[in-house]
């Protein structure tokens, strides 16, 4: 699916729909966030989080991931950015983080490649100030369920 966000607006309403796509899923899901620095991956992960009823979702630069749970989900919002190698994610636990309905969203997924689940949902953004290119990829039997509902 090929999209063009020609404002913020845009970019939220995606993240929003993709997020209520998500809500009724009952088993883990895994989001890869691809692009270069300012392609506004958090920007897309943040609305997707906000979705949920969290309002302060910061970026887990300097954290590695960042958890948000209520009584309706786990969201677990990681960024590779600074790894130096992919053992890292191991190191955290990454495994612990795939239980339940939960979802991963991933910033940076190929620079934790051999350590991550497969992407259910890909997302590759590009593109600078105001306007984006976003190619959304449906990858698993769940992704591609999900797919039904972002088109319907």
């Amino acid at each position: 699916m090929d999209l063009i966000l020609k404002n913020l607006n845009d970019t939220k309403d995606v993240a929003e729909k993709l997020a209520q796509c998500c809500s009724d899923i009952q088993s883990h899901c895994v989001i890869y966030l691809i692009g270069d620095l300012g392609a506004g991956k958090t920007t897309f992960a943040q609305y997707f989080i906000r979705y949920f009823g969290f309002d302060r979702v910061k970026s887990p630069t300097y954290t590695l991931v960042e958890t948000y749970q209520n009584e309706n989900t786990d969201i677990h919002h990681f960024d590779c950015y600074r790894l130096t190698d992919p053992e890292e994610l191991e190191f955290i636990g990454i495994r612990e983080y795939q239980k339940g309905k939960s979802f991963q969203l991933i910033e940076w997924p190929e620079l934790g490649k051999g350590a991550l689940a497969k992407a259910d949902i890909s997302i590759k953004l590009s593109g600078y100030g105001d306007s984006r290119e976003a190619n959304i990829s449906f990858e698993t039997e769940l992704g591609k369920s999900i797919l039904e509902c972002a088109i319907g």
